[in-house]
């Protein structure tokens, strides 16, 4: 998630204060900003796996427990959790980043005319070639980010400084390509279907109340090493670009404090562009939610992932198998997870 907001959300950024309509049921009025709190003392989380540990909570993967959950699984149905990627879709360009771009480099008709592969014209016309090529901002669609991803004073996850590891192609240190396949145990908390809404409000912020209570309906519980999974209904407006982007709702900092500590999760992340929401709970840390997550706990955080059929279908627990592209110094890549069902 880059350092970029657009229209409405940009201004709310700018007040630091935030208000829900008074359109909005009074089950959500209690998730009024609260105030601004400090947040300069913060340092960067040191591993307990030692000075060399680059994927933080990701040793939480074991054979152990990817064997836990690939015992259990049901093959009746496979969940792709990952969205399409068409030209407009949702990202970050206000930041200067790029758009997701598609072209074609190779049609049928024009290699006959281009040859460019010096084959002939009887060649090209019976062999129909076609190629493609894209570009995008790496955070952009399903995605995963990387613990470089932010940091507190020019250090990333277990101390390593940008003056000694960051260099014009990108880190050397925690970089995407050093994270493993990820095969673990995946829970989704359903948050807007405990409320009973296809979707949070704009600016909603989640509380750990608020998953609790979906984790008691689901009668799912959390178990240390699980990929959590929230769902906010967001998914909903993907195809519509301005309006999903625009002031969504997302997670509080005690509720991703909840899922990692008291939780146990090893990866968090949920169906909106941002994974938190805005403006900011923290006076000095306008995304304190990457800050706490990726930089002092070394958790990583999906964003953008598509969760409604998991919920249309009730399955709150399951297999969850995927893994990025392996892009050297990458703050973050393209992900391509899959879900489950496990027997009980």
């Amino acid at each position: 998630m880059p350092v970029n907001f657009s229209g409405r959300l940009l201004g709310l950024l700018m007040l630091g204060t935030a208000s829900l309509s008074a359109s909005f049921s009074p089950a959500f009025a209690e998730t009024a900003a609260k105030p601004a709190v400090a947040a300069s003392g913060q340092e960067v989380g040191i591993s307990p796996w030692g000075p060399e540990d680059e994927i933080g909570r990701l040793n939480l993967i074991t054979p152990a427990s990817r064997t836990a959950i690939l015992s259990r699984i049901d093959g009746s149905k496979v969940y792709d959790l990952a969205t399409d990627y068409y030209l407009g879709m949702p990202s970050w360009q206000d930041a200067g980043d790029p758009h997701y771009q598609f072209w074609m480099t190779h049609t049928p008709r024009g290699t006959e005319i281009d040859d460019p592969m010096g084959v002939g014209k009887d060649m090209n016309t019976t062999r129909s070639y076609t190629g493609t090529a894209f570009s995008m901002y790496s955070h952009t669609g399903t995605h995963i980010d990387a613990l470089n991803h932010f940091g507190i004073h020019g250090k990333i996850w277990n101390g390593f400084k940008a003056d000694e590891h960051l260099g014009d192609r990108g880190w050397n240190r925690t970089g995407i390509e050093k994270f493993p396949p990820l095969i673990a145990r995946g829970v989704m908390i359903d948050v807007a279907a405990a409320k009973g809404v296809d979707m949070l409000p704009d600016q909603y912020r989640i509380t750990p109340q608020d998953l609790k209570d979906a984790l008691a309906k689901q009668k799912t519980t959390l178990q240390e090493g699980d990929i959590v999974l929230i769902r906010t209904g967001r998914m909903k407006l993907f195809n519509d670009p301005k309006a999903y982007m625009a002031a969504p709702p997302g997670m509080g900092l005690d509720a991703a404090r909840y899922l990692v500590e008291e939780g146990g999760a090893m990866i968090v992340g949920a169906d909106n562009l941002s994974f938190e929401t805005f403006p900011s709970e923290v006076a000095d840390d306008y995304v304190p939610l990457h800050t706490y997550l990726l930089a002092q706990q070394g958790a990583p955080i999906i964003e953008l992932i598509a969760l409604d059929e998991l919920s249309k279908d009730k399955v709150y627990e399951f297999a969850f198998i995927g893994g990025p592209l392996k892009i050297r110094g990458g703050d973050a890549a393209p992900l391509r997870p899959v879900a489950i069902p496990v027997r009980k």
